[in-house]
């Protein structure tokens, strides 16, 4: 199944620990990139999380948010260090008298570190809620990667199809294009005055010919189609390999360009860069 890189997913349950969230975002990427956002009872989840991801994700920026609320119960469990809070108020008070426009308010003094103590989740409990509802969360980005992913692939599809197209009715003018090159060289030789060798003649006639020859650099392109359409079949990740082919494309719509020797051919090399350079563009959302 071809996956796009760009997706976003949430998922939220109540646990016994609190309200727990876990937010899932992903953009283009060159390769994985986890970023992960955690509250201090799931620092330790972190490992874990990657490990997770990784094993599902091959490409992407994935930006991973995980929020967890307390319960009542939780919080009114709270314990107040009262001596660090007494002598933190003590300073404050000292401090005032001293730099009257200094003001600290009772809520600063319970943000210190240590003022609050609150009692320590179970780790493994709320690593495996965590889990099961980062699977959730990830099934969804998956699904939504998948929708998005085959979308792009009818885009690419309906490209391919207009390459075949170009390379037709490029095979279609080629016999008129050869006979008129033949017919500019031919007069070109009768105005020559002087006498010349003839088979030096057709030797450089066939030279010619072969210089404006295209015919591999159709092939080419016919072969690349085939393949890009084999790879959209394929259900690992694809968007390297395409990346890489859409080069392949190019090199052949720009040698096709530079050998073209009627009008019809350069058109022909111009509308080929336009469809590969939309595809191109589109590969880069494939993971």
């Amino acid at each position: 199944m071809i996956r796009s890189m760009t997706a976003f997913a949430s998922a939220e349950c109540e646990t016994a620990f609190g309200n727990l969230s876990i937010e899932l975002r992903s953009v283009n990427h060159r390769y994985l990139e986890i970023s992960p956002r955690l509250p201090d009872d799931l620092r330790s989840f972190e490992t874990p999380l990657r490990e997770f991801l990784t094993a599902r994700l091959t490409r992407g920026k994935v930006d991973v948010t995980v929020r967890l609320k307390a319960t009542a119960a939780r919080a009114s469990a709270l314990d107040v260090d009262e001596d660090l809070l007494h002598r933190l108020a003590g300073r404050a008070q000292d401090l005032a008298t001293r730099f009257p426009a200094v003001g600290v308010d009772f809520t600063s003094l319970l943000n210190w570190p240590g003022v609050l103590r609150e009692e320590a989740a179970d780790p493994q409990g709320l690593h495996a809620a965590a889990a099961a509802l980062l699977d959730t969360a990830l099934l969804e980005l998956i699904a939504t990667r998948e929708r998005e992913g085959e979308r792009l692939a009818v885009f690419l599809r309906e490209r391919l199809d207009g390459v075949v197209a170009i390379i037709s009715s490029v095979r279609e003018h080629l016999p008129d294009v050869r006979t008129a090159a033949r017919a500019r060289l031919d007069q070109r030789l009768a105005e020559i005055k002087q006498p010349a060798d003839p088979g030096r003649i057709e030797q450089e006639i066939v030279l010619q010919l072969q210089r404006m020859d295209v015919d591999e650099e159709l092939d080419r392109l016919a072969s690349h189609v085939a393949e890009a359409r084999r790879i959209l079949e394929t259900s690992e990740a694809v968007g390297r390999r395409l990346d890489f082919l859409m080069q392949e494309f190019n090199r052949e719509a720009n040698t096709l360009g530079s050998k073209a020797a009627d009008p019809r051919t350069s058109k022909a090399a111009v509308e080929l860069k336009v469809l590969i350079e939309q595809m191109r563009e589109q590969v880069q959302n494939l993971e």
